[in-house]
């Protein structure tokens, strides 16, 4: 008897036309590093009385469908998380292209994934996706991921695909020795790590169905979070927190072959932070910054992914 092993596991998704429908091709296959996406459907205890000390059957309760996927930040098969997070991209150029995803759209696409463990076999789609938050971490060092937070409609589960062969990317990872950070234009120094959180904040639908799914996934305000974790070298960060003002901030990948990742904060407000000194080592602070709408650029943020991607 064959046994599921996570080596042999496989990811594709596609775009959906109509929200909860899965498209009938169009797939592509994803890298991804781990999934916890899955349906569950718990159930209820009988709460009634007079039968004896034996409990009574309980009772299904509604379908919950949801989950992380951690993908790893390349350069062609993260535009597809790029624009479940932000809607469709403006791209522009003859190859390489530059695709420009902007934040506060109205409507966000929806997503069919399918995950198969074809030694079993079982083949899960996951349709009526919709990305809720992505989040990723620069340091000095170890693999560079980003964890992608989904709101899924439901699951169908079959023993044959319904992706059929979905259409493979080139592989081309950026590594957090590609990374660097800008503050306002300049090189921002003695930076030991930086977060970065973008969330929709998805509102569920939760309607009376017969089949206990919801209806939809709304977004709702955005919310775009994280920390930077500096060396106390000087007093420029501390003196921005005191004031009160923003300022623009540019997490870059860049790769040798030209590719590269920029996502750009255009507004970011620093709290005032405490100031440790917690032995004779270096002396770190940590900023757990903000941002908000920029009223020059219009938005909050902006996200270019330079690649050999036509179209996403």
């Amino acid at each position: 008897m064959a046994r599921a092993q996570g080596a042999r596991a496989q990811m594709a998704l596609a775009f959906e036309t109509t929200y909860g429908t899965p498209p009938v091709g169009g797939f592509t296959k994803m890298p991804f590093a781990s999934t916890t996406l899955g349906a569950e459907q718990p159930l209820l205890n009988s709460e009634l009385l007079g039968y004896g000390r034996d409990p009574l059957a309980p009772i299904k309760d509604a379908v919950t469908a949801d989950g992380d996927v951690v993908v790893p930040l390349d350069a062609e098969a993260f535009g597809f998380w790029l624009k479940a997070a932000f809607s469709a991209p403006t791209t522009t150029g003859t190859g390489p292209w530059t695709h420009e995803f902007q934040s506060g759209a109205w409507t966000l696409p929806s997503l069919s994934i399918e995950t198969g463990m074809p030694e079993v076999p079982r083949y899960a789609m996951y349709s009526g996706c919709v990305l809720d938050q992505i989040t990723w971490q620069m340091q000095r060092s170890g693999l560079l991921t980003a964890t992608a937070r989904l709101v899924a409609q439901g699951e169908t589960v079959g023993t044959i695909t319904s992706a059929g062969t979905p259409a493979a990317l080139e592989l081309k990872r950026f590594g957090h020795f590609n990374g660097s950070i800008t503050r306002n234009g300049s090189a921002l120094g003695n930076v030991v790590s930086a977060d970065i959180t973008y969330a929709n904040n998805l509102d569920r639908i939760e309607t009376i169905r017969s089949d206990g799914r919801i209806d939809g996934a709304d977004p709702s305000i955005a919310a775009l979070t994280g920390s930077i974790e500096v060396r106390f070298a000087d007093s420029t960060l501390v003196t921005q927190a005191i004031n009160g003002d923003p300022c623009e901030l540019e997490f870059a990948y860049v790769l040798p072959s030209g590719e590269s990742f920029t996502f750009t904060v255009h507004a970011v407000y620093l709290p005032r932070p405490r100031i440790e000194i917690s032995g004779p080592q270096g002396v770190q602070a940590t900023f757990d910054w903000q941002a908000a709408r920029d009223s020059v650029v219009g938005r909050m943020c902006t996200a270019t992914l330079i690649n050999d991607i036509e179209v996403y």
